[in-house]
């Protein structure tokens, strides 16, 4: 048997400054150190676990700029929803903006899933999902 455990979750940037600035300002992620590779990129920590953001000058595979909860993303998880939420709206994003506006909330409290979920996208449309799991 395997014994398997996630290690980073890699993303592509078709612009690694402006990536880095809504990982770092609105997310709130911290930079670690990344080793010499023939790529640009940067990495950060998120506990035990680790998000790697890779140039990719051709783009990304999403076309869509609105969340979708039923594409592909990875899940981040908060002790309080509530708070994410606000400091989420002080950077403008909101659940009732428009189907294609990149700061686009998808809020779902009462959802299937037991527990608060919200999703948006990165600069490149690539689907967060951020919830208070237990």
């Amino acid at each position: 048997m395997l014994h398997l455990a996630l290690h980073h979750v890699s993303l592509i940037s078709t612009d690694l400054d402006r990536s880095a600035r809504f990982y770092e300002d609105v997310l709130c992620f911290k930079r670690i150190a990344r080793p010499v590779f023939t790529s640009e990129g940067v990495w950060y920590g998120l506990g035990a676990l680790q998000v790697h953001i890779v140039l990719n000058p051709e783009g990304t595979f999403r076309a869509q700029p609105s969340p979708d909860s039923v594409d592909v993303h990875f899940a981040l998880r908060t002790d309080d929803f509530d708070a994410t939420l606000a400091a989420l709206a002080r950077h403008g994003y909101r659940d009732d903006l428009p189907q294609g506006d990149f700061k686009r909330l998808v809020v779902k409290r009462g959802g299937a899933a037991g527990f608060p979920q919200l999703f948006m996208v990165d600069p490149d449309s690539q689907v967060i999902e951020i919830n208070q799991a237990p």
